[in-house]
């Protein structure tokens, strides 16, 4: 499955990975600083939420994507359970 994000689904995971990489070198500056633990971890948990949501936002794309190929008949060779399954451990690989 080869993942199409247009216009705003792009932007937006875009500015969502830019955002979690502005986090974590601000993670890295802050302990290399001997900054506060609670600041680090705060900084931390927001690159992580960060991380979540653009994978989350690329696996509901390429959700989208597999029901629609499926609609039209283009699975690449896939059935409904095998793209099912792949999808699955997408899924879970975030949880």
């Amino acid at each position: 499955m080869e993942l199409e994000l247009e216009g705003a689904d792009l932007k937006s995971v875009l500015n969502r990975l830019r955002r979690a990489q502005g986090q974590i070198s601000g993670v890295i500056r802050m302990i290399e600083e001997g900054r506060d633990c609670e600041d680090v971890v705060t900084q931390l948990a927001a690159a992580s939420r960060a991380l979540d949501r653009a994978g989350f936002a690329i696996i509901a794309t390429g959700m989208q994507q597999c029901m629609t190929d499926m609609e039209t008949g283009r699975k690449n060779g896939e059935d409904a359970q095998q793209m099912r399954t792949r999808l699955e451990k997408l899924f879970l690989s975030l949880a």
